[in-house]
């Protein structure tokens, strides 16, 4: 994995990212292409959904662990409760587990199928006595968690109704001193070159156009400055970094699949949508046949990924009323 840039802005706000495509990773959303979109209507596990997910890791690894590691050195040695906002699959728990081994892990996810199979995950890992679930949305606050020590939320926050608010709630669930990670990114990663579909150059790049529309109605947060966020929370921003990543041959094994699951939520998110012909052309890049992204040596993945890590501050005692000057 390379990163053609890398920007660590702490104490700074970051200008609004754009945000293109449907963005891939914990949250609870309304557009076919999110990782976490698991606002379903009914209990039943989207599969394709979580293979995203689970990919999307994967893929990623090498990102996802400097991340926790960067977030670890800022937490320090004391952490033993975090807490995953949007869990998911469990991809960023398990890292979570791993990165901090003294410490359990609160898995919160709106989809309760989402959380059975974390659980079972975590049970056939041998990790099961280190996670708690709790089954609730992202912006409906953390009732009943306190006192921990880091929330690890990625992807998740854009999907809220009211940032304010859930940040709010965030806040609320940490001790003082107490760390939030949020790790966002600006849509779907890119996968494929211009000229992918003979006479439809620029394909990915209107389908990323046509997607913005669709987020601007239904993924609002998608894109917000969440360093200004969250100062107005009252938290502290101690860090913010903007990375440009880009995949190269030889690509991590699953990739091709990967693209398969992102760009065929992308087909349907964009049905009725985006131009008959950019969707036809799109169909050939899924169908099996010799153009079909699982068979291509011509991918390059293409990813902005963001993080901001913030702290409450410490409680300062506040003076009694009757005290005199």
């Amino acid at each position: 994995m390379t990163s053609a840039a890398s920007h660590s802005h702490p104490h700074s706000h970051a200008a609004t990212p754009q945000h293109h495509g449907p963005a891939h990773h914990h949250a609870h959303g309304h557009d076919a292409g999110h990782d976490h979109d698991h606002d379903h209507a009914d209990t039943g596990l989207d599969d394709v959904l979580a293979g995203v997910l689970d990919l999307d890791a994967a893929v990623f690894a090498p990102y996802l662990s400097a991340v926790t590691g960067r977030v670890a050195d800022l937490a320090g040695d004391g952490v033993r409760h975090v807490v995953d906002l949007g869990s998911g699959t469990g991809t960023g728990t398990f890292a979570l587990l791993e990165r901090f081994p003294r410490a359990r892990v609160t898995a919160v996810d709106s989809s309760p199928a989402m959380l059975a199979r974390l659980v079972e995950a975590a049970r056939a890992k041998g990790l099961g006595d280190r996670v708690d679930t709790l089954e609730t949305d992202a912006g409906a606050g953390l009732a009943g968690l306190t006192d921990a020590d880091l929330v690890w939320a990625s992807a998740s926050l854009h999907h809220v109704d009211d940032p304010a608010a859930a940040l709010t709630g965030v806040r609320a669930a940490l001790r003082p001193g107490g760390l939030l990670a949020v790790a966002e990114l600006d849509g779907q990663p890119r996968f494929l070159p211009d000229d992918a579909v003979a006479g439809r150059p620029g394909l990915e790049a209107r389908c990323r156009e046509a997607l913005d529309g669709l987020h601007a109605e239904q993924v609002p947060h998608l894109g917000a400055d969440w360093g200004a966020l969250l100062a107005a929370a009252g938290l502290t921003v101690e860090e913010e970094r903007t990375e440009l990543l880009e995949l190269r041959a030889p690509l991590p094994a699953g990739t091709g699949d990967y693209a398969h699951l992102v760009l065929g939520r992308i087909h349907g998110a964009l049905e009725g949508r985006a131009d008959p012909a950019d969707l036809a052309a799109l169909s050939t890049l899924l169908d099996g046949g010799p153009a079909d992204v699982r068979h291509r040596d011509d991918l390059v993945v293409r990813s902005t990924r963001q993080l901001w890590v913030a702290r409450r501050p410490a409680d300062t005692a506040q003076p009694r009323a009757d005290a005199q000057p």
